[in-house]
């Protein structure tokens, strides 16, 4: 049994403590997500591994909390850092993406200000760090078999989450958390120019989450899980609790105005009124197609617990 190793750093971000995880693969010193772009944590990285013997850095998502210090690994140690697909094609078509989210959020309905606004928030550095010079990518690359762990694409907290398994341990990024309710990220499907449908993409997951029952789960925050099949019961019960509190107010009108009538004033922050357009979006996507979740849902054996709760949504 190949062992893993937890690194965890404190981060001001509101989901809090933030882990890596390193092993050693093959005799080859392999660290999965790297941290935030933080000097202490450098620190840390330096007192817990032998950076110099580092070989590769393998993201499960490229959010700056778990591949912060990609750019650093690569430049002063030699790390190859591989990213998924989705990732690298968003890293090397930066300068389009932020415009196209613009025009997606525009035609749900937001002003051009507010977008102005949004915009000024993710280029201030601290949502996109440095990127590395040079990347490989995940599912491109023959490496994971090699070293011995498999690669599970499980979107749906952003569309390019991937975990990394063995028999025993699984890195699961921030695809399973502990209590945690996180609506993915409204974004633009470069390959297509259209929103990005997080939630057809996490019903797909559910069928490779069903799959790590049974592993230590190596989560990107909280200490640990319990029970895959308790974060995935905790994380639908959440979407179908709180969708079934807002229902009357998502019918009418477009996107903006659905965010306003249902949080107007409380929320002035533009970053989280993207995270409440987010999941008001998340759950309009639920409600066009429920079927979908539910065939996901049993085909892991999990539908049973939750029947009442969708029964209440899903009329």
């Amino acid at each position: 049994m190949t062992a893993i190793v937890q690194h965890t750093f404190d981060t001001p971000y509101p989901v809090g403590e933030v882990h890596c995880y390193s092993a050693e693969l093959n005799g080859e010193l392999t660290l999965f997500d790297t941290g935030p772009p933080f000097p202490e944590v450098k620190a840390a990285l330096r007192e817990q591994l032998d950076l110099p013997r580092l070989r590769q850095v393998f993201c499960t998502h490229c959010h700056v909390d778990h591949y912060g210090l990609a750019a650093w690994l690569e430049e002063e140690y030699g790390a190859t850092i591989y990213v998924p697909y989705r990732d690298a094609l968003k890293i090397k078509r930066h300068a389009e993406r932020l415009p196209a989210i613009g025009e997606l959020l525009y035609q749900s309905g937001f002003s051009r200000d507010y977008i102005e606004s949004y915009r000024s928030i993710m280029e201030d550095g601290t949502v996109f760090p440095r990127f590395p010079r040079r990347m490989e990518v995940v599912e491109e690359s023959d490496l994971p078999e090699r070293l011995g762990f498999e690669v599970l694409p499980c979107p749906g907290h952003s569309q390019s989450d991937l975990i990394y398994a063995t028999d025993s341990w699984a890195v699961t990024g921030d695809v399973l958390l502990e209590g945690i309710f996180q609506s993915p990220l409204f974004d633009v499907d470069l390959e297509t120019g259209e929103r990005f449908n997080n939630y057809q993409a996490y019903c797909c997951s559910l069928a490779n989450l069903g799959r790590l029952r049974g592993r230590r789960i190596c989560p990107g925050h909280r200490r640990t899980v319990a029970s895959v099949d308790g974060v995935i019961l905790f994380y639908i019960g959440k979407l179908l609790e709180r969708t079934a509190r807002v229902l009357p107010q998502l019918g009418e009108g477009n996107l903006a105005e659905i965010v306003q009538r249902l949080f107007g004033e409380m929320v002035s922050s533009p970053f989280h009124l993207y995270l409440k357009a987010s999941e008001v979006a998340f759950m309009q996507d639920f409600l066009a197609d429920p079927g979908r979740l539910k065939t996901a849902l049993q085909g892991i054996g999990l539908f049973a617990p939750l029947e009442d709760a969708f029964a209440r949504v899903v009329k």
